[in-house]
């Protein structure tokens, strides 16, 4: 059995005392914060305030979660809806960027940190607190997303990620929680998997989904979608509305966003479209693997890059791909605060001032398929593109146009 690396904190940002005064501590409800929040108490004899966030998830009771804390010995309990500002400022720049890491994941959680992190701060500074506390293990992407955001808005912050200091697995948790009397509902026990949930995705992560032989066991893993052979047998169709980039109406009705992303989410998940299985590098260097469900980022996206595309030209479309794939990474690996985030957005919403238009797409057991696009920015011509004879493209031209762009090329193979 290989003995376990003794946690010794390294960086000016954790606390080294042994007694805090206040923590803000980031609280979803779960096993894992809820443990947490007896065990601040009692390690760090610090009053915990509870900091739950509304970004659109889908299964959670906000006033039930506020209770809990408080029954579990809270010094206070926020809930602080933020779906509007979720998705007019973080999720609307990533429809813009079409938004997508190595394969279809669209970002649902790392999108999402820098909210909470913004939010913690605010709380804290309002309560004189100068600790903020947060449920990420120290193998992965959020400790760095969540703590990097939290030292670019306030550098002198400090931090506790207890699940990198206490050691606990599982089932020492349930034991602990068994102990001090924390309600562990009967579904988190013996579930090996664990789930991070919000309007734009829900990620699942553990039991077999780790291990790139095994094939994931869908029917427990999804939350938001039907597999897509037991999705709806009837197709449906979706007209979807955008504004420089921004989707407005859905079927002729106008949303606010976050309403959008709500109901496309529903409607896309009984057809069981935005399902990824993705192999991928996590920032901290390891090779993972997750399964995302996004049924509304999925179908937004895809409407959005093929309005995009008939709107721009090829060296656009070209150099915007570009452009979108280093937003993704950046955002991925908790740059979203980095300066060159922000230079990317203002060439990106350069762009976008012609996203304008609508497109209908088909939804038919896991497929999204653009039905039409159309726009009045649209470069589409149909008197230039049509095969049939017409005068508006002077044929005459081609075959010079041919001759000159195939020099380099074939004075090259001559050489040869």
């Amino acid at each position: 059995m290989k003995k376990i690396t003794q946690y010794i904190k390294v960086a000016s940002h954790e606390v080294k005392e042994k007694k805090v005064d206040k923590v803000v501590l980031l609280y979803s409800g779960g096993l894992d914060t809820s443990v947490m929040l007896k065990w601040l108490q009692d390690s760090y004899q610090a009053k915990v305030i509870a900091l739950t966030i509304d970004i659109g998830q889908q299964a959670d009771d906000l006033e039930e979660i506020k209770q809990k804390a408080l029954n579990l010995g809270a010094h206070k309990a926020y809930t602080l809806d933020c779906k509007d500002e979720f998705a007019n400022e973080y999720i609307a720049k990533g429809i813009k960027a079409n938004a997508s890491y190595q394969g279809q994941y669209h970002l649902s959680t790392p999108i999402g940190r820098p909210l909470l992190a913004k939010k913690a701060v605010e709380i804290a500074k309002k309560e004189g607190a100068l600790v903020i506390a947060h449920g990420c293990t120290g193998k992965g992407n959020d400790q760095v997303r969540i703590e990097s955001s939290i030292l670019c808005y306030d550098s002198s912050m400090k931090i506790i990620a207890p699940v990198r200091e206490w050691a606990m697995g599982r089932d020492e948790e349930l034991k602990y929680a068994k102990k001090h009397n924390i309600p562990t509902p009967q579904a988190q026990q013996g579930v090996s998997y664990s789930w991070d949930d919000n309007m734009w995705g829900v990620t699942g992560e553990g039991g077999e989904i780790e291990d790139p032989k095994l094939e994931p066991n869908y029917e427990k893993i999804l939350q938001v979608c039907k597999i897509p052979e037991k999705a709806s047998s009837k197709a449906e169709y979706l007209e979807i509305t955008f504004d420089k980039g921004v989707p407005t109406h859905l079927n002729n009705k106008k949303e606010k966003l976050s309403n959008l992303i709500i109901k496309l989410n529903k409607i896309g998940g009984k057809h069981g479209v935005g399902i990824t299985t993705l192999i991928e590098d996590r920032l901290v260097g390891l090779k993972v693997r997750g399964v995302y469900e996004a049924p509304g980022a999925a179908i937004i996206t895809k409407a959005h890059y093929d309005l995009e595309k008939i709107v721009c030209t090829q060296t656009e479309n070209e150099f915007k791909e570009i452009i979108d794939k280093k937003w993704a990474y950046l955002c991925y690996s908790a740059k979203w605060l980095e300066p060159t985030m922000s230079h990317l957005n203002s060439y990106i919403e350069s762009v976008s001032k012609k996203v304008t238009g609508v497109v209908k797409l088909k939804l038919f057991k896991g497929n999204i398929t653009i039905v039409s696009v159309s726009s009045p920015n649209s470069l589409f011509d149909a008197d230039l593109a049509t095969f049939d004879k017409n005068s508006k493209f002077n044929q005459n031209s081609s075959a010079g146009f041919i001759e000159i762009y195939s020099l380099a090329m074939k004075t090259a193979n001559l050489k040869k």
